[in-house]
């Protein structure tokens, strides 16, 4: 019987609907708790005490595969399909087998940012907050009928957010510059940032790399247009916090709606915890329980492969 550590948390939440796949492809699982990630010292323990590994967000760096080769290690998955975090180079060189899981949360991930862009909009969460305080605020939002909405990032995620914001009449522009058979209704633009001065609201949703980091920083100062509305649902890294900061103090951005960020989970002395039109997630898009378990079984699909072909 082989051993596999799990310590993807949304995974970890569903691990008991799971425990008899395992079981059926004689696979002893581990379980720890893990809020967001474990660290690399918790790793480098508890990675060689195992044949498989199934990833989340973890620092799954060279250092802790090293570790894991000398131990018991024989392949890894990244569950989901954000893999910033992982040294895939590493494992070629270690001959780990590693994959990710690719196409599992479009349509979840598109349904939060059409969340957040509606709650912009509109005020949602602040109002929420005050009512719940006793006061009985009535902010003016804006109709999102013929605004402009920037996705950076067309793979499946965003094509699902341009289908659900083109369902509310806005016009869409999008960047990738990887992106295949893109929709009609989306003006794609070669070059970021072409076209970001007529978006009133921007949604991140591509990978992180190391081209791509901080791509939204202060050479943007003057290429935004003022009132823009800001939406992450993809990786912390992509934005400057202090340039988003300073936009937001200044107004230049209106407000934002952030599922991730630089440093997580996020400090409590983050001063975005200050502004009121902020909306703060915990990196938690891909988390519904249909797409969690789909992803979950295809992870474990992929371990046992590996290790028992």
């Amino acid at each position: 019987m082989y051993k596999v550590l799990v310590t993807c948390p949304p995974m970890l939440l569903q691990i008991d609907s799971l425990r008899d796949k395992f079981t059926e492809f004689n696979l002893e699982i581990t379980t720890p708790k893990v809020v967001q990630t474990l660290s690399i010292s918790e790793l480098k323990e508890i990675v060689p005490e195992h044949d498989g590994w199934i990833i989340g967000d973890d620092p799954a760096t060279k250092e802790v595969f090293e570790a894991g080769k000398v131990g018991k290690l024989k392949a890894a998955v990244k569950w989901g399909i954000g893999t910033d975090n992982v040294d895939f180079t590493a494992c070629k060189e270690l001959d780990i087998p590693i994959t990710n899981t690719p196409g599992m949360f479009g349509e979840e991930v598109a349904d939060l940012a059409m969340c957040y862009i509606l709650g912009l909009a509109r005020h949602a969460f602040y109002i929420d907050r005050e009512v719940r305080k006793g006061s009985w605020p009535k902010p003016t939002g804006i109709s999102l009928l013929d605004k402009t909405l920037g996705i950076i990032g067309l793979g499946d995620i965003g094509k699902n957010i341009a289908k659900r914001a083109n369902a509310h009449g806005l016009k869409i522009i999008g960047w990738d510059p990887y992106a295949k058979n893109i929709p009609d209704h989306i003006l794609f633009h070669d070059k970021w940032p072409e076209g970001l001065n007529q978006c009133d609201f921007l949604v991140f949703s591509c990978a992180l790399t190391e081209s791509n980091h901080h791509m939204f920083s202060e050479n943007l100062f003057d290429k935004i247009k003022p009132g823009l509305r800001v939406i992450n649902v993809s990786r912390g890294g992509l934005i400057d916090e202090d340039f988003l900061l300073e936009c937001i103090s200044t107004g230049l951005v209106h407000s934002v709606a952030l599922d991730v960020f630089e440093n997580e989970p996020l400090d409590m002395k983050n001063k975005l915890l200050s502004y009121p039109n902020c909306i703060l997630g915990s990196h938690n898009g891909s988390n519904t329980k249909e797409a969690v378990i789909r992803a979950s079984n295809e992870a474990i699909n992929i371990i046992k492969n590996f290790l028992y072909n």
